[in-house]
């Protein structure tokens, strides 16, 4: 069912300091080479809490108090002196959203794309960093939309930022506090590129409608596309493993994680859900978190992007008659290169080679889908189920909806099993037949 939400309040929120005298308003902040590479896009999370719900008012104490610590929240950009792309902390303030629908959560769940779309700000003209929508529900349910710009920080820092509202909310300390020192990416001397970062990093992140060849089309319009979510229980992954985990060459065992095996059943699902031709390339792009893969290792508050891409490719006949295993080994020898060196070199190409202008994507906003691609977006290691702001876990967590074929998020249920909920976008003619086999491990 669509709901119509009615906006009642849109303010900007700003830190509070509890008397101390706030810090200099004119302090910058440069964007990494790895900010400067993410999408200059907004990333909505939604969530939900059954009743007895917090107040608005607690919710924007907390969160002026969590934006203390984590500032850039309520900066804005700029450019510093040398016109180089920068965060300035400000205090702006980030955009603070009431609002209300006459629904109760029962009777708008499942949520549809046009109640998704509702349940989030709108962007247009945005030049906060982040936006917060409340939606009180006539049960006394709240759904909390969280957007924030991708070019600030990546969804490890989101999550340590929520659980950190959470906190702030509960009157804790805010623990563990942000690092914020984005200079800590320093090229090597001499410089050593020793991998094609520009037709990887920047090439595959500006593909455009326009320059996807006909063979490569999908046979469906955005206005098909559709979000369906898959709930995949402990026991259904244990065996998923199980059978990834087996040759069927050698018979010799290889384990693989969760995440690969998942990944390989739904790439393998997918493409035959698609109806691809055998002789067809299908890739999938997977981010890669370089906080423990750089050595020194980076910590996870570490607030910023600090992620690259693997992108694993198959032919269809590949990922449609060789073994589970076989798809999983892809998968895991396409990740594992993305290592310490690998970071390195690419830090050493985009200092030594690059203006900002080479290395920001544009939104691909013309895009319909990824098709024949897939993109798999992981939250699985993700605090999420710590967002507590004094009336326990969130009892829903989801992304929001993009209209884009092809883009999969992996979601620690929270069903209470143990399981993941994954998140797919599809065209809605292909559903039925996706549904029919995503649980066939056969």
């Amino acid at each position: 069912m669509s709901i119509q939400v009615q906006q009642l309040c849109s303010k900007l929120v700003t830190p509070i300091y509890n008397g101390d005298h706030p810090p200099l308003l004119t302090q910058f902040v440069p964007l990494s080479v790895f900010d400067r590479l993410a999408e200059n896009a907004y990333i909505p999370i939604i969530y939900a809490y059954k009743p007895p719900s917090p107040s608005n008012t607690m919710l924007e104490q907390g969160l002026r108090k969590a934006l203390t610590e984590y500032r850039e929240w309520a900066a804005r950009f700029s450019t510093d002196n040398n016109g180089h792309h920068v965060i300035q902390l400000n205090d702006e303030g980030l955009r603070f959203i009431e609002a209300s629908t006459d629904r109760t959560l029962d009777q708008a769940m499942p949520f549809t794309p046009s109640t998704l779309l509702s349940l989030k700000p709108s962007f247009n003209g945005v030049n906060e960093l982040a936006l917060v929508q409340l939606t009180r529900f006539t049960c006394g349910s709240l759904v909390v939309s969280f957007s924030s710009n991708h070019m600030v920080a990546d969804g490890v820092l989101v999550s340590q930022f929520l659980v950190a509202w959470g906190q702030a909310c509960r009157g804790l300390e805010i623990n563990p506090h942000p690092l914020h020192d984005r200079s800590i990416f320093a090229p090597r001397g001499p410089s050593r590129v020793e991998f094609d970062h520009k037709s990887v990093e920047l090439t595959k992140g500006k593909i455009k409608e326009e320059y996807i060849s006909p063979d490569n089309k999908p046979p469906y319009s955005r206005d098909d596309v559709i979000l369906h979510k898959a709930h995949f229980t402990p026991e259904f992954i244990a065996k998923l493993k199980s059978k990834a985990a087996t040759s069927s060459v050698s018979g010799v065992n290889r384990p693989y994680s969760t995440f690969e095996s998942l990944v390989a059943h739904l790439w393998r699902a997918i493409t035959r859900v698609r109806g691809l031709t055998e002789f067809q390339t299908t890739e999938i792009r997977i981010s890669v978190n370089g906080r423990r893969r750089l050595k020194p290792t980076v910590p996870n508050e570490y607030f910023g992007n600090l992620v690259l891409w693997a992108y694993p490719a198959a032919q269809v006949k590949d990922l449609l008659y060789e073994s589970l295993s076989h798809t999983a080994e892809t998968i895991h020898q396409a990740v594992l290169k993305v290592n310490d060196d690998y970071f390195k070199s690419f830090i050493d190409f985009a200092s030594y080679n690059l203006q900002d202008e080479d290395l920001m994507p544009e939104a691909n906003s013309s895009l319909s889908a990824l098709w024949p691609n897939l993109e798999f977006i992981s939250w699985l290691g993700f605090p999420f189920s710590d967002i507590d702001f004094g009336v326990g876990k969130p009892c829903i967590f989801m992304p929001s909806f993009d209209p884009l074929e092809g883009l999969i998020y992996l979601v620690p249920s929270f069903a209470g099993d143990g399981g993941i909920d994954v998140f797919i976008t599809l065209f809605q003619q292909q559903l039925a037949l996706f549904e029919e086999i995503c649980f066939s491990i056969d």
